[in-house]
């Protein structure tokens, strides 16, 4: 069996969830339980590759301690890691322990939020530990404390071996709805692009390379005189492959303002300005991205993975448009 701790507390001394900590990998060593600690403020830089983490794992602890108002902005960052770029299959079948230690007030709104925010994530249920502490010392001496740490510990390996059950909440139906608003993304295509978010150096390097070929596109349409919207269409005509099994509706928002519908189906292409409802992909993006991509300087996956592009819908089918459109060529 294999427990990965995730812990967004700051790492001081003073903070008692440590101690909780260690009482619980002690526990679990006690078990020949494996166990890594992932301490997120020592991996602030790539939280976003964190979920990956949880290929081996049968379980996982979300530890944080509430110092003022709720969870720390780090275990929020880790979540919406979790949200964009986990592989969901893998949770579903992946236990979750909550534990919230606070120093002031708050622990059992935060630990709430940790068991709505995995539920929603569509991840199993661990009993956890949601508990105030006013004096470390005296926390940490009492040994009726310490036992009950240790039996919840013992709980959660119970809990794994036995596959344990919960009755349903509405946390998971509140789950398919936001799902259907989300990208649909392979684990393969989740590692890949919370890599790319992760890595700042090459975010920035295609933002700065983007906005001089924006910048360049720009002055050659300005000096030949050229209607943007029509060059647009003309260009997508132009470099349009015809793939029969490729069928597929997109609508453009261009500069929060424009809005380009593009149909592809049984092989022929058809653009329109106009705004249409239920497309399968909704993508939006500036002008100065368009022309990127038209220009061949970039792809439309290019686009979506330094965070130049944002769309809804299937990614599967933005990948396609880097087939279907032969702008690199």
């Amino acid at each position: 069996m294999v427990i990965n701790i995730y812990y967004g507390g700051r790492g001081i001394i003073e903070d008692p969830t440590l101690y909780v900590l260690q009482r619980i990998e002690k526990v679990l060593d006690e078990l020949a339980i494996s166990h890594t600690r992932y301490n997120l403020y020592d991996m602030r830089n790539n939280i976003t590759t964190l979920p990956q983490t949880f290929k081996n794992a049968d379980g996982i602890i979300i530890a944080d301690n509430v110092e003022w108002l709720g969870l720390s902005g780090l275990t929020h960052q880790f979540l919406d890691a979790c949200w964009f770029y986990a592989d969901k299959e893998k949770i579903s079948s992946l236990y979750m322990t909550p534990v919230v230690v606070s120093t002031t007030y708050g622990e059992k709104e935060a630990h709430n939020t940790l068991i709505k925010a995995w539920e929603m994530l569509g991840g199993k249920l661990c009993d956890g530990i949601s508990c105030y502490v006013s004096d470390t010392i005296e926390f940490e001496s009492n040994p009726v404390y310490a036992d009950l740490i240790e039996h919840i510990t013992e709980n959660i390996r119970r809990s794994i071996v036995q596959k344990r059950v919960k009755l349903p909440s509405s946390n998971y139906a509140l789950r398919q709805t936001l799902t259907k608003a989300s990208l649909e993304l392979t684990p393969k295509e989740s590692e890949q692009l919370s890599k790319y978010v992760s890595d700042e150096v090459y975010v920035q390097k295609q933002k700065e390379d983007i906005e001089e070929l924006s910048a360049h596109y720009k002055q050659i349409l300005g000096a030949q005189g050229t209607d943007i919207k029509s060059a647009l269409v003309n260009t997508f005509n132009n470099h349009f492959t015809k793939k029969s099994d490729l069928n597929a509706t997109y609508q453009f928002i261009i500069d929060d303002k424009t809005y380009l519908y593009m149909a592809i189906q049984n092989g022929e292409l058809t653009l329109n300005y106009e705004k249409r409802d239920n497309t399968d992909v909704i993508i939006k993006l500036t002008s100065d991205t368009l022309s990127n991509i038209t220009y061949g300087r970039i792809t439309f996956q290019g686009a979506f993975m330094t965070s130049v592009m944002k769309l809804k819908g299937n990614m599967g089918l933005v990948r396609a448009l880097d087939t279907a459109f032969n702008f690199m060529d």
